[in-house]
């Protein structure tokens, strides 16, 4: 079997030891990135292709004829054509559940840094402000505790339910919009209709796919009914926020801050309206990333991989 790693660097460099057990599956050739004029060239030959960000649309799987599998290095494998793989009879494989923890953990990263701004106090007192202050102490801006406050999370998957959670340890009020019924929920979690959760919430924290019908869900309508003071996180899918109506809420002061790890163009162009935007809090999709998370990913592609090899498929998409 020859397998072909498009974009190993994403995950870990070409030159990682790591990469060598996938060696012992077979014929294996890892590359850093690939552009989209190189994938067919790439690919040829190969019965398997690993990618994270590089596209395989309809047309370079029909470019393909070899092609019988195919593992994306993350959960959402949008960046497939899983139907023209389908019907080319190319099982397509994801990791799922592999972030769960450090995409919860950077909601909180996300949201801290907003409210307690530790990163500018550190800064400025680099600088030596505190040496220069007056007083024992000084403050930035008001800052407010998250206790009693309203985190309404749209989607409750494992990274929603884990955020809920650990909202629900600093002891926010839970609400949810989700397909799930109420007696479903735990008690205290509140379910509600999208535009209420929006009206409702001091923090929106979006845990929910990129579909038709969730593209821009968070757009300017739905951001005028948000709170002057509230937050918005997105840690899901670019997309599912219009960003330059964002840009105009920020900037007009109408919502307080957004904390975004995930934009719509990445890396975004120069010209993205989120970039300099007023309290807009940016990362650069690393939410993932954490060294634990990348290990389980690691892991799981390798098990997904081997369990082709040996005439399963597990942790299919299509």
């Amino acid at each position: 079997m020859k397998t072909v790693c498009l974009d190993c660097n994403t995950v870990y460099a070409p030159d990682d030891a790591r990469w060598a057990r996938f060696a012992s599956l077979g014929d294996f050739e890892v590359y850093d990135r690939t552009d989209e004029s190189e994938i067919v060239e790439r690919c040829a030959g190969a019965d398997a292709v690993l990618t994270n960000k590089v596209p395989l649309s309809a047309a370079t799987i029909a470019k393909l004829p070899g092609l019988r599998y195919i593992g994306v290095l993350a959960t959402g494998y949008n960046i497939v054509d899983v139907k023209a793989a389908a019907a080319a009879g190319v099982a397509v494989t994801n990791i799922p559940s592999y972030s769960t923890r450090s995409v919860a953990q950077q909601v909180f990263a996300l949201l801290l840094a907003i409210t307690n701004r530790v990163e500018e106090y550190a800064r400025e007192n680099a600088s030596g402000r505190w040496c220069r202050s007056l007083d024992f102490s000084y403050r930035l801006q008001e800052w407010h505790e998250l206790a009693g406050k309203t985190m309404g999370i749209v989607g409750l998957g494992h990274i929603g339910a884990a955020v809920a959670a650990i909202a629900s340890a600093l002891g926010m009020k839970v609400a949810v919009y989700t397909s799930k019924s109420q007696a479903e929920l735990p008690e205290e979690y509140v379910k509600m209709e999208l535009d209420e959760l929006f009206a409702t919430a001091d923090v929106v924290s979006l845990h929910c796919p990129l579909t038709d019908s969730t593209r821009n869900m968070a757009d300017a309508r739905r951001l005028s009914l948000m709170k002057p003071s509230a937050i918005l996180i997105n840690t899901a899918r670019g997309p599912l926020v219009d960003e330059a109506a964002l840009a105009d809420a920020l900037n007009e002061g109408r919502i307080f801050a957004a904390g975004l790890d995930v934009l719509c163009n990445e890396p975004p162009e120069a010209e993205c309206p989120l970039v300099g935007a007023r309290n807009c809090f940016i990362t650069p999709h690393i939410a993932w990333a954490s060294s634990e998370a990348r290990e389980r990913l690691f892991e799981i592609a390798f098990e997904n991989l081997k369990a082709y090899a040996e005439g399963r498929v597990q942790n299919r998409v299509n």
